[in-house]
């Protein structure tokens, strides 16, 4: 597998790749980008002549897959059955290839509490945290993390439901946000200092990007709306964006991810690196990460797409991780 991801444009013919469902869309709360996702990834496909159909949600793919329409399937659907190992297994028990991670990576790395007890578990550092079941002390978890922290819904994505609380008086708005969220709610050490992000494309991290928000943090808005969030890439220089890299690798491979993805991390004002979340289905928007990052690696984006698509294809000793 190389380790320069730039080097080389994929070889695979359309026709092999035969018909391929877009899924996108679904019913989760980020339900708005991945049809923007979707859009981008369909025209793409077809600008590559890959004979490629949009699909809106599973009750539809399996609809499509029942009328023996799709040979395999380009997931692009954002939170929820789309990255929680739903599709996934439905995936597999039907024997469609897919896009993205296997069931265990994909249902791992959408719970933000797992995925940190499989880190700390490998000695790979993450913030401090506190998991809050339904019931739970929410003061007593906030006074054993210190403030300032954030409280964010375990299985959510795109920022949702995240709020930066600094002392004990903004706990209780937090917590109600969050609890609109299904799943339990994660308390975490705010971490102050920058901001960056890792791709990772069948097995090499591509450059990290450095997020710099026009305000304060990098919310929902600045992630998906805004025109002045600056993206420096790659995010650091010399042994210290290998070292970021290695570690983004590291994580994902450690959570059971597979084919592409994303690593947030945060660098602290002494440049250590804490992990913060995998994204097994990251977004392909105009403002989504991903493709800026391949771009720096010399992939544009329809040749990133493609390339995300052979990832569904067997490997040459007809295995896949």
């Amino acid at each position: 597998m190389s380790s320069q991801p730039g080097t080389r444009r994929s070889t695979t013919r359309p026709a092999e790749f035969g018909r391929v469902a877009v899924l996108f869309g679904g019913t989760s709360s980020e339900r708005a980008v991945s049809l923007d996702s979707g859009r981008n990834v369909l025209e793409a496909l077809r600008r590559r002549d890959v004979a490629a159909e949009g699909v809106d949600g599973i009750e539809a793919l399996v609809a499509g897959i029942a009328l023996k329409r799709y040979d395999r399937v380009f997931n692009i659907m954002h939170g929820g059955a789309g990255e929680n190992g739903v599709a996934q297994g439905l995936l597999e028990a039907l024997g469609v290839p897919y896009t993205g991670s296997r069931v265990l990576g994909s249902a791992l790395t959408l719970d933000k509490v797992r995925t940190k007890q499989v880190w700390l578990a490998l000695g790979l550092p993450t913030p401090r945290y506190e998991r809050l079941a339904p019931g739970a002390d929410v003061a007593a978890s906030a006074r054993k993390v210190g403030f300032p922290l954030i409280v964010k819904p375990s299985l959510e994505g795109s920022s949702v439901g995240v709020s930066r609380v600094f002392n004990h008086n903004q706990l209780p708005a937090a917590v109600t946000l969050a609890t609109r969220y299904a799943g339990e709610l994660l308390i975490e050490a705010l971490i102050e200092g920058g901001e960056y992000t890792v791709a990772i494309l069948d097995g090499v991290a591509l450059p990290s990007i450095r997020i710099v928000p026009k305000g304060e943090y990098y919310d929902y808005h600045a992630k998906y709306v805004a025109e002045d969030t600056q993206y420096l890439c790659p995010g650091l220089e010399g042994s210290a964006e290998e070292e970021l890299r290695s570690l983004a690798l590291a994580a994902f491979n450690a959570s059971g991810a597979a084919g592409w993805g994303r690593v947030d991390v945060m660098r602290d004002q002494e440049g250590g690196n804490w992990l913060l979340e995998v994204n097994t289905t990251p977004g392909m928007t105009s403002h989504s990460l991903v493709p800026k990052a391949a771009r720096a690696a010399g992939i544009e984006f329809d040749e990133l797409v493609v390339r995300i698509l052979e990832t569904s294809l067997p490997t040459p000793a007809g295995t896949r991780t």
